[in-house]
């Protein structure tokens, strides 16, 4: 296992190296002259003006520009933002962990609420539990993020005045206000999830039930949640392991929406106000650090096959 994950990291370089080009071309995306897009209105005197293009090395050719970011880049210096000035670095850094916050809660929830309908359903299928399952699965998918978490925001905070509308803070200076902030945006970083989850692991569980190891295990007077528990659920994760994996690529899309609707300071905010007011290194450097955690969380995807069913073999 240590060599194919050697070899999968091996594998990334090609993958980082495209989208450290797209990264970089995103300065260029805009008509005209990117220190002139940035600088907007306030141009201000010709001097700002060529100090701003020398800065970001717009004087040079753009290979030369290309050769010089990655650079700086590989060395871990992503740039200073045009906005506040900071290090790229250590914004995005800041931010990271509010948005890993955010997401495990909304994975963890989507995947307990999908593998248990999920169960459920497969247990009896064609009743009014598993009709109503496929109807929360058909939901989940087709609701849209930001309509789910305004009409949270409506029901429970301006309705019922249960919990606040918006904002963060940290777990470790009021656990029970981040704990009320943490619901709404998780419910709606879970819901899609677990409408996927539930769906794929209904139709793997009712195939591993089908199976004759499990009449075996039946047979020999086991219980019905030790046979599921114990025999059908752990055969049927792989599939669901699957979706795992890919959910948390969109939860990584889902972050940009759900964190700017409830105000939460995340990686996803932070690039969508790098979107608007043009601060491109900044937003460079947040394609690179959403892209470095999805081909992590795949590599981790396949490396929990391997425990789950140890039938598989890496080569």
């Amino acid at each position: 296992m240590r060599e194919y994950a050697l070899r999968r990291l091996v594998t990334m370089v090609p993958v980082l190296f495209i989208i450290s080009i797209i990264s970089f071309s995103l300065l260029f995306l805009l008509p005209g002259d990117p220190a002139l897009t940035m600088l907007g209105e306030d141009v201000g005197d010709e001097e700002t003006y060529q100090n701003l293009r020398k800065e970001l090395g717009l004087d040079e050719p753009i290979w030369v520009q290309y050769g010089y970011w990655l650079g700086r880049t590989l060395q871990g210096d992503l740039g200073t933002s045009i906005r506040t000035r900071e290090p790229v670095s250590d914004i995005l850094l800041s931010r990271l962990p509010v948005t890993l916050y955010y997401g495990f809660a909304g994975l963890a929830l989507g995947a307990t609420l999908g593998i248990t309908v999920a169960v459920i359903s497969a247990l009896k299928p064609g009743s009014k539990i598993d009709a109503f399952g496929t109807l929360l699965a058909m939901g989940g998918v087709a609701i849209p993020s930001f309509w789910l978490a305004l009409l949270l925001m409506y029901v429970f905070s301006l309705m019922l005045g249960w919990l606040p509308p918006s904002g963060y803070i940290s777990p470790f200076k009021d656990p029970t206000a981040s704990a009320k902030l943490l619901i709404m945006p998780a419910i709606v970083l879970g819901t899609g999830s677990s409408a996927v989850i539930m769906r794929q692991g209904r139709s793997a569980l009712l195939e591993v039930l089908a199976q004759d190891y499990i009449t075996t295990a039946r047979s020999r007077g086991l219980s019905e949640r030790l046979v599921v528990w114990r025999h059908a659920l752990k055969n049927a994760m792989v599939p669901v392991i699957t979706i795992l994996g890919l959910q948390i690529g969109n939860l990584v899309n889902g972050a940009v929406i759900t964190e700017t609707v409830f105000g939460i300071p995340g990686v996803g905010r932070t690039t969508v106000d790098a979107i608007f007011f043009r601060d491109f290194p900044v937003l460079q450097g947040a394609v690179l650090m959403l892209t470095i955690a999805v081909l992590l969380a795949n590599l981790l995807t396949d490396l929990a096959y391997g425990y789950v069913d140890p039938r598989i073999r890496y080569r």
